[in-house]
């Protein structure tokens, strides 16, 4: 709650200081911090859920020999990778070749954690593939 009040920080200390200052009445600040409460919960849920989602993973494929670049990568992806996976990035966050980076995605590709999207040649970029399906 205190993460989603920092967040929302200016609106709420505003409608604080006007219950304050005014007749005490409380129902806007109430009205306020309900729905503030209500916001974290939704926050709440959704970082759960990816930390789930994670760990899910991590249990499906605990047997599998993965390199270390390759837990390096995935993490990032399930932490909020920044754009389309694709192997000059996968080389450059790894400190690798381009041929390596290809090499480490082509293994995941064929143990199917990774799939190729459906954009291709210079532009081919990878997505990890949904535990649903």
């Amino acid at each position: 709650m205190s993460a989603q009040i920092r967040r929302e920080r200016n609106e709420y200390y505003a409608i604080l200081e006007r219950t304050q200052r005014g007749s005490l009445e409380i129902t806007d600040w109430l009205t306020c911090f309900l729905d503030c409460l209500d916001r974290a919960f939704d926050g709440a849920d959704t970082i759960l859920g990816s930390i789930l989602r994670k760990a899910d993973f991590w249990d499906l494929h605990a047997a599998r020999q993965l390199n270390e670049r390759q837990r390096l990568v995935l993490n990032r992806l399930f932490d909020g990778f920044e754009g389309k996976l694709t192997s000059s990035k996968w080389a450059k966050l790894t400190k690798v070749s381009q041929a390596t980076a290809a090499r480490d995605i082509d293994e995941l590709v064929g143990h199917g954690i990774l799939k190729k999207d459906a954009a291709g040649g210079r532009s081919t970029s990878y997505s990890l593939i949904d535990l649903k399906t």
